[in-house]
């Protein structure tokens, strides 16, 4: 090339990264002691990234998980699931897990990592169901897995990308499950759109276990089916595979009344097997009754923090504004065309503000950029009534 000044255009870099998924699992199991691997202790963890069921099975540290921790693994693979990340915790004995103390002791290591892999969408802790239940002289139910609940909850809600799946304890069932999912659901009411319960226990021939393996596998399945949006539709009215029949068996109007109640009850229909019947959240609050409508949020929220990351650093000033507003409104026009948020015929149900109204003096001297958005999310069909209507007239 000759010496001097050479002008060129150049393509600027597409700072927006593809969509964020949906259906990355983080199954959490745990180690007791006498299964320990050398070196070990109390809160360290073993973590198995698995692709397909024999990344799980052919591992050398395969056999140290508890039994109801593979078989999630199992059933999350045979029900469509394609990523998952399979933590042992050690644990010196279940007692570590009773109490909020002792317990988030023994988690911190598995939850900052947790925090660290921000692709795990999808969270269930299967040997979780095992853990003991009690009935108060006052007809109070406890169960010891309240705690971790609790906590597995609050670490969603603090991810804001992130659902827990959860199994109703082992032998809680009737007006017992009930009171207990009502005492779940009062305490801490701010996380409880970031999990959702399931019951009955599945079986396949004479083996019996928590159903939340296959309902990850489903949700999973459901959302790469329907591609890169398909978290909008919601992971019921499905059939689950790799099962046989339910613990218990439900009556339709059974089914109706623990829906009702916030658990998602899994049920048995003629000619189409054992089928997922329900779609709720834990939350009373009306906007977050349905699993895809948090879910959809949790994306949205995702999508935007990801898309948003190379504006750290940059120049706080209108330019920046408007260059974020463009980049945002343009990621919800995809959202609202597939659609994932509500819109009214021509009309996009969202809006974005990032001007000098939000982005006032105080705040840009406290190096604070804010955007404000409000969208409408999909919501969910629980129910069709079709009217027949027979006249004696033509």
């Amino acid at each position: 090339m000759r010496p001097g000044l050479v002008v060129q255009h150049s393509r600027l870099p597409d700072r927006n990264t593809g969509l964020v998924r949906s259906d990355i699992a983080g199954i959490i199991g745990f180690i007791e002691k006498n299964a320990w691997p050398s070196g070990m202790s109390t809160g360290d963890f073993v973590e198995i990234y698995t692709r397909r069921i024999h990344d799980f099975w052919d591992h050398p540290d395969r056999g140290v998980f508890d039994r109801p921790t593979q078989r999630a693994v199992k059933t999350f693979f045979q029900n469509g699931g394609d990523i998952a990340h399979v933590f042992g915790v050690c644990v010196e004995s279940v007692d570590d897990l009773r109490q909020q103390s002792t317990m988030f002791g023994v988690l911190a290591p598995t939850l900052d990592r947790l925090r660290a892999e921000e692709d795990i969408a999808l969270l269930l802790i299967p040997s979780a169901a095992y853990m003991r239940c009690t009935v108060d002289a006052d007809g109070g139910v406890r169960a010891d897995v309240e705690a971790l609940y609790d906590e597995m909850l609050a670490h969603c809600r603090e991810m804001n990308n992130r659902f827990l799946i959860m199994d109703a304890p082992q032998g809680l069932h009737d007006s017992l499950l009930e009171r207990w999912v009502r005492g779940l659901r009062a305490r801490h009411p701010e996380n409880r759109a970031y999990g959702a319960l399931y019951y009955p226990w599945l079986m396949a021939g004479d083996e019996c276990f928590p159903p939340s393996g296959a309902v990850a596998g489903t949700f999973a399945r459901v959302e790469i089916e329907h591609g890169a949006f398909g978290v909008m539709w919601p992971p019921a009215n499905i059939p689950l595979r790799g099962v046989t029949h339910c613990e218990v068996d439900l009556s339709w109007s059974e089914a109706g009344a623990y829906a009702d109640q916030a658990i998602n009850p899994i049920i048995v229909q003629s000619g189409r097997g054992v089928i997922i019947f329900g779609a709720r959240t834990l939350s009373d609050e009306p906007r977050f009754h349905h699993i895809n409508t948090r879910r959809v949020i949790n994306m949205v929220h995702d999508q935007l923090r990801r898309d948003s990351e190379w504006s750290v650093f940059e120049l706080n000033n209108p330019h920046l504004w408007d260059v974020l507003d463009r980049d945002i409104r343009y990621r919800l026009e995809e959202f609202s065309e597939a659609g994932a948020l509500v819109a009214k015929g021509n009309e996009r149900q969202y809006q974005v503000v990032c001007d000098g109204s939000i982005n006032t003096k105080r705040s840009r001297d406290n190096g604070q950029v804010n955007v404000e958005v409000m969208l409408r999310p999909v919501g969910t069909t629980e129910n069709v009534l079709i009217d027949l209507c027979i006249g004696g007239n033509a």
